[in-house]
Parts: structure tokens; C-alpha cells; sequence
């Protein structure tokens, strides 16, 4: 009998959590339409975490198929899927074949997020991974087209005084689907190296001038592999079974494979890694189709990209397109127009926050309003929350600028083109050093600028191309600091197996039946990276935890005390009452 009053407390507790949940209903208690896409597999590593963050933290549902852009394409004109993702604009012409733009279904093409192509391999050198690979624009022609066969060949060597580079066959690996990656790597072979494509295009059986194609040429019996999406080149790359295998793929991939990338030569002659703040600074000199009654408008036009002359850019940077609906066709609704608009204000916003952390480079401030312009456009969209003043995007600035672009560190003196060599690992692979030769390792201070250091002491501004950098001095001793740094001394004994002695092992390559080096057979010292997951599927999400948090606090410090206190009184006068 006594129980009863504390039990109609918890009771009257309980009532109290429903009125507030009702009154305070948890922010995915909206209704959104399902919505389903298909597309660009260079942009799916992003796409994947927004869409993982937007269903926990409001409910939204949005499907993506990475299928390549050729498909992505090719389903939104179809009606097949609510929107598409692709690197390059309809009116593609292969061959024979042009990829027609929609006749039955009105359409915009919106940016999302920036990144660099880059070049993921897999090398060894005395049985260790080489994590400070750099190389050359035509180098890197010269190895998907066939013209240099061998990792010792002496144009790679030149990139890389630091290295004594293994007798190793190169194996290519390209896609062999329609994919925007492609049409990115071939545009520019076209353009920077046009000779060399046009000749492997000959000898591939394609008509020339060759051009921008989205699906790469294969010579027969050659040692090029073809496989599908980025999954599917990055994974044979890593396989230990195919050393020697080099391919072109989005950053993102090789940072979650645990893998390096090449660092590329610029037009200033410094070898630059494809970071969020080198692509940034390189997509400075991009040109966007800036005409609103072109069907192109917005997409972009590289060729300022290729030649930057600011040291810090990456020469392979561009950007993806969602290519959404402007009217409701085919199956879209008012409702998906919600949905889309909503998904689309976010990850042109907040989503970009996580664009470094997975591989690729924030939007800057005037492609962001130009994708405002364009979700707009979109049937049903929540116009009225569209607003660059409450979009949290991490490149803004107060004067319009690119707040990533002006702190973008300068490359160290050791990444410029000559006799020195930076020991330093890349991307997925960037806490793995590769120790270069003695005298590869020179005086490698870098230069700083307002937004942090590059390595060194010294100084610089970040004015366009213009930026100069003082070299910091090195570090006593003369061993090679964490940056491949440092003056005279002898090598250790990494630095002597990266010269590619022979030794005692007498291990041989297997390609060539050249000695390998005394270390050759140690294994695979790699590190695979884990992938950035800042939200995970079926969680409720931070606002969930927040309302939840916040309604147990309310019960448990306002509501509570007061009930049972005076549960507690009653229950004192009852028992006066018998005595």
C-alpha cells in the first residue's frame, strides 16, 4: 500500500516525457520524400557521408549508386533516378556516339565539391613501400600510354634524385567504365601532352585528335588493366601481388585504402600533393561558364588550372556537378523537390566542413551561391532557408575570398624540382617515411604564411603567384628530420637499404631478375587508414541525442524534485496520521 505513492510518481514522470516529446516533437519527425541518385564515383566518398548525416540528424533518405558518370547521366535523363553526378556536361562525342542531353526533362547542372585527381600506386623498394613518389606531367603521360614500361627508367629517376628505383614492370590500371575520372585525366593529356595521347590513341585503334574521353583506350596485349569504378582500381593498385601497378583516382580513395599518391609537378617546378588547400589554391584560375541561358552554365573550364603559377597548386584540380531537376518530369515530385533542395543547402554548407577530412576541398564562396542559384530552380525546394549569411561553409571570409586558399601552406625547398628529395609519405600513407640517399637530402626548409608553416623557418605572403618563401636551416646532426630534412652526417640504416644495395638475401626482382636489395622480402609495412565516419546509419542523430539530453535534464532538475517532494511530504503526513 505504501508503494502507491511513489508509484503514481514514476506514472505522473512518465506523462510528463510524453507532453514534453509531444510538445518538442525530435527534429526527423518531419516528413521527407525518399529520394535515389547515380553517378560520379569520384564524388562518392563525400556524397556517402552527407547522405549518411542528413537521414540520422533529420530522417531524409537519400540512395546513391556509384555507377560512374557515364551511367549517372544517362539515368537522370532516363527518369531512372531523382538526380546525377558526373564530372563532365552532356554533349560528350565518342567515336560515333554523342551523349545527348535530355529532350524529355528540364535540367541544371549545380557544383558540390572540389578535389584533385591523383595517382595512387604501389612500390617497393628493398621489400619497403615508397611513400614519396614524385613525377612529372609528361612522366605520368608517358606511363599510361605506354612509353615508359619500367620504374628504373631514367625519366622517373630524374624526378627522384632521393630514390633508387627497383627494376620493376609499371602496370597501369584504367577504368573501364564511362567515367568522369577519365574524361578529367584525358582532357588534360590532351591539352598539356596532346603528341603522346594522340599517338597511344593511334595505336589504340581511336581515331585523332583523340580529346576528352570518358572511356580510356586499351592497346591489346598491352600491360594496361581495365577495371570498373574507383573501388575497382583502387583495389587492384593495392593488392601486394600487384606491385609495380600505378592508377588515377580520386584522393579520397587512397587515403582510405592507406596508400600513397604521386606528389605532381606544378608550372612553378615544385612537386604538390593533391591536399584540400593546393587544389583550392589551383581552382583560384578556373573559369565557369558564367552565361545563365547556356546549357552549360556552370561547368568549368580548366585550362588556367594546368598552368597556375603559384607554387602551391596541384594541376589536376577540378570540381563535380549534382544535375538536378528544374521541373517535375518523369516521376519528380514537389515533394522530392524538399527533399533534394534540403539535401543540396546542406552539403552545400555544412556538409563542406568535412570535405578535407574526406579527401577533397570545400566549395568557395561563388560556386556556393551560384548552387544556391541553381537549387532554387528545383520544384519545392525550402527557398526561404536558402541563405549565404547562415551557411556555415569553411572557405568563407569577410571580403568574399578563399579563406582555405589564403593559408594554404608552401611547398618545402626539398619538394622543388632538383637535387633534393623530401622523405615525407602522401596521403594515405603520409605518416610513412621513405628515407632518400645522402645526398638527396640538402637544406629543405620550407616557407610560412598567414595561415601556418610549410616546414622550416621562414616567411612569405600569399598573394597569388607572386608568394616568396625564405628556407628555414636544418636540423643539427645531420640526420633527416620527419620532413626528409637535413644537412651532411652518414645515413642510417634505412638510409643505406634505400639505396638499393645489394646484400646478403640475394633476393632478385621477378620481373627482371635484378637484385632487389638487402631487405627485399621483408613485407608490406603498410598502415591502412580507417575511414572518416562522423555519422553513422541508423543512429538518431546529434540533435536526437541533444532533445533527448535535454528533456532528461528538464525532467530531472525542474520537473522532478518538486513531484517527489511533495510525494515525499504526503507520504510523512499519512504516516503522523497513524501514529
Amino acid at each position: 500500500m505504501r508503494a502507491a505513492p511513489l508509484t503514481r510518481t514514476l506514472v505522473l514522470l512518465a506523462a510528463l516525457a510524453c507532453a514534453l516529446a509531444a510538445v518538442h516533437p525530435p527534429a526527423w519527425a518531419e516528413s521527407y520524400t525518399k529520394l535515389s541518385g547515380s553517378g560520379s564515383t569520384w564524388s562518392s566518398n563525400a556524397l556517402d557521408q552527407w547522405r549518411r548525416n542528413i537521414g540520422a540528424n533529420i530522417g531524409l533518405t537519400v540512395n546513391f549508386s556509384a555507377s560512374g558518370s557515364s551511367v549517372g547521366r544517362e539515368e537522370f535523363k532516363n527518369g531512372v533516378s531523382d538526380f546525377g553526378v558526373s564530372e563532365i556536361p552532356y554533349g560528350l562525342t565518342e567515336g560515333r556516339t554523342t551523349d545527348v542531353p535530355p529532350t524529355k526533362r528540364s535540367y541544371a547542372y549545380m557544383p558540390i565539391v572540389a578535389g584533385g585527381t591523383s595517382f595512387m600506386y604501389n612500390l617497393k623498394i628493398g621489400g619497403k613501400k615508397v611513400t614519396n613518389l614524385r613525377l612529372s606531367g609528361e612522366v605520368i603521360t608517358k606511363l599510361f600510354t605506354g612509353r615508359i614500361t619500367m620504374w628504373n627508367a631514367p625519366e622517373i629517376k630524374a624526378d627522384n634524385p632521393g630514390l633508387t628505383l627497383p627494376a620493376r614492370r609499371v602496370v597501369p590500371v584504367v577504368r573501364s567504365d564511362g567515367s568522369g575520372t577519365t574524361a578529367q585525366f584525358t582532357t588534360w593529356m590532351a591539352k598539356k601532352h596532346g603528341s603522346l595521347w594522340n599517338d597511344y590513341c593511334r595505336r589504340a585503334g581511336r581515331s585523332t585528335p583523340c580529346g576528352m574521353t570518358s572511356y580510356y583506350p586499351v592497346i591489346p596485349g598491352s600491360s594496361t588493366v581495365a577495371k570498373s569504378g574507383s573501388l575497382g582500381v583502387s583495389g587492384f593498385t593495392k593488392q601486394s601481388s600487384f606491385e609495380g601497378a600505378i592508377t588515377y583516382v580520386e584522393y579520397s580513395y587512397a587515403i582510405k585504402t592507406g596508400f600513397p599518391v604521386a606528389k605532381m609537378l606544378n608550372s612553378e617546378g615544385y612537386y604538390v600533393e593533391p591536399t584540400s588547400s593546393s587544389v583550392a589554391v589551383a581552382l583560384q584560375q578556373a573559369r565557369i561558364n558564367e552565361n545563365k541561358n547556356s546549357p552549360n552554365y556552370l561547368t568549368q573550364i580548366l585550362d588556367g588550372v594546368y598552368v597556375n603559377r603559384d607554387r602551391r597548386s596541384y594541376p589536376l584540380s577540378s570540381y563535380s556537378y549534382m544535375i538536378i531537376p528544374t521541373s517535375t518530369e518523369l516521376g519528380f515530385t514537389t515533394g522530392k523537390g524538399k527533399s533534394l533542395g534540403t539535401f543540396a543547402n546542406y552539403f552545400l554548407c555544412d556538409g563542406q566542413q568535412q570535405a578535407e577530412e574526406l579527401g577533397y576541398s570545400p566549395l568557395p564562396m561563388n560556386l556556393v551561391q551560384a548552387g544556391f542559384s541553381q537549387v532554387r530552380r528545383i520544384p519545392g525546394a525550402p527557398v526561404a532557408d536558402i541563405k549565404i549569411s547562415s551557411c556555415r561553409n569553411p572557405t568563407f571570409s569577410s571580403d568574399g575570398s578563399n579563406t582555405l586558399a589564403k593559408k594554404a601552406p608552401y611547398p618545402k625547398e626539398c619538394d622543388k624540382r632538383g637535387p633534393t628529395q623530401c622523405s615525407t609519405g602522401t596521403a594515405g600513407a603520409a605518416r610513412e617515411e621513405t628515407p632518400v640517399v645522402p645526398a638527396a637530402r640538402g637544406n629543405g626548409g620550407g616557407g610560412t604564411n598567414s595561415g601556418g608553416t610549410s616546414g622550416g623557418s621562414g616567411s612569405g605572403t600569399a598573394s597569388g603567384g607572386n608568394a616568396t618563401a625564405t628556407g628555414g636551416s636544418s636540423a643539427s646532426g645531420g640526420a633527416a628530420d620527419s620532413a626528409g630534412n637535413g644537412t651532411g652526417g652518414s645515413p642510417d640504416s634505412e638510409g643505406a637499404a634505400a639505396s638499393g644495395g645489394t646484400g646478403a638475401g640475394g633476393a632478385v626482382d621477378p620481373d627482371t631478375g635484378e637484385p632487389l636489395g638487402s631487405e627485399a622480402g621483408t613485407g608490406d609495412a603498410s598502415v591502412v587508414g580507417t575511414p572518416v565516419t562522423l555519422a553513422s546509419e541508423g543512429s538518431m542523430g546529434l540533435r536526437g541525442a541533444l532533445m533527448a539530453l535535454s528533456a532528461a535534464l528538464l525532467l530531472g532538475v525542474v520537473v522532478g524534485p518538486p513531484v517527489v517532494a511533495r510525494a515525499l511530504a504526503g507520504r510523512a503526513r499519512r504516516r503522523g496520521d497513524e501514529r
